[in-house]
């Protein structure tokens, strides 16, 4: 495993207990970290076993695979440069950073990002998997699976709603969150949001045997009139607090394909916007033959408090990791969502 910073924290203590998996090493970019019991840095006290950050030490261990929970695709060249060395030794790679990855095919990947791996691969007979959430299994697994039930889809569309309110990470820079609505972000750049988030779209396209005549995006804010406490601190009157885009992929004229994201801070912001029954959800609605409509929560139910965005974390490290034993089965090079079998979470009951 490399990584134990949010979603490595959350696998590791799953991993280690789990009758399908033996942990071999772990490796971490923080040397701070270097030398201290990876137990102890997850939060379940030592289990005997040092991280490191020699990755030489790591490939020397022969692992079927290395689960990688690094840094996003803002850090491509640190995961391309790290991910590579696995691959050329061999060893299979089922990855959560890079989420672009999700389809390597679409047009928005800078060659410099698939090139190398796809080199890789080939050099080492090896085959690399990424996965997240959304971008990921909650708007490629689930709307794929569903869309087989159809006799036809007139649309198919994928949300995320959630609220950012016990965020800590970047929203301000990516989303504008917490910023006036006249300062420009990053995604709302077409090119940069279709790379960042709409792998999926393409990806479902081809699924569907069609090709797109085009991607087209929207983007909203939402401007709060009233303070708002969050885990950060807060956001003032007249900052944004709410943002709203979708990702379209249209064929012959129409939009067949959709990602559409809420992301709001504070469930009284954006009223107007669309919610799910629950709050924090992920929803697929297909307006086909039969029309579909499908929402998932996730959740702990341990009484550890941890909220539903941590819970949506854990699933997509798992993802990544129970998707191991099928990705070594396959023969090297990319492997997406559309190359899995099922993967029923062989040795969770027990």
């Amino acid at each position: 495993m490399w990584g134990t910073g949010f979603v490595g924290r959350l696998v590791l203590p799953e991993m280690v207990k789990h009758p399908e998996f033996e942990l071999v090493g772990v490796g971490v970019s923080d040397p701070a970290k270097v030398g201290c019991d990876v137990g102890e840095i997850c939060g379940i006290g030592p289990i005997g076993l040092a991280a490191t950050d020699d990755v030489a030490r790591l490939i020397a261990a022969v692992p079927d695979a290395l689960v990688h929970y690094g840094p996003t695709a803002a850090h491509a060249n640190d995961n391309i440069r790290l991910i590579r060395q696995f691959l050329l030794a061999g060893i299979d790679v089922c990855s959560t950073a890079m989420t672009p990855w999700v389809w390597p095919a679409m047009k928005g990947n800078p060659p410099q990002w698939i090139e190398p791996i796809a080199e890789a691969c080939e050099k080492g007979r090896a085959s690399c998997f990424t996965t997240g959430i959304d971008p990921g299994f909650a708007n490629d697994l689930f709307p794929m699976t569903l869309m087989g039930l159809c006799g036809e889809v007139r649309i198919v569309r994928a949300l995320e709603i959630l609220d950012y309110v016990n965020y800590t990470g970047d929203y301000e820079i990516e989303m504008g969150i917490g910023r006036t609505p006249d300062t420009p972000c990053l995604l709302e750049n077409r090119e940069v949001l279709v790379m960042a988030w709409g792998a999926t779209v393409p990806m479902i396209a081809h699924a569907a045997g069609i090709e797109l005549d085009e991607i087209t995006t929207t983007w909203e804010k939402w401007v709060t009139p009233k303070p708002i406490r969050t885990a950060k601190g807060g956001i003032r009157p007249g900052e944004v607090a709410a943002i709203h885009f979708t990702i379209n992929g249209v064929y012959r004229g129409e939009t067949r394909i959709q990602l559409e994201h809420v992301n709001r801070v504070g469930r009284d912001a954006a009223p107007d916007w669309p919610r799910g029954t629950q709050d924090d959800v992920y929803r697929v609605e297909i307006e086909g033959s039969p029309s579909i409509f499908q929402e998932t929560a996730f959740r702990f139910t341990d009484g550890s408090g941890r909220d539903a965005a941590t819970a949506g974390c854990m699933a997509t490290g798992l993802r990544a990791l129970n998707a191991v034993p099928y990705v070594n089965a396959l023969p090297p090079g990319w492997v997406t969502a559309l190359d899995l079998p099922l993967i029923p979470g062989r040795g969770t009951i027990r």
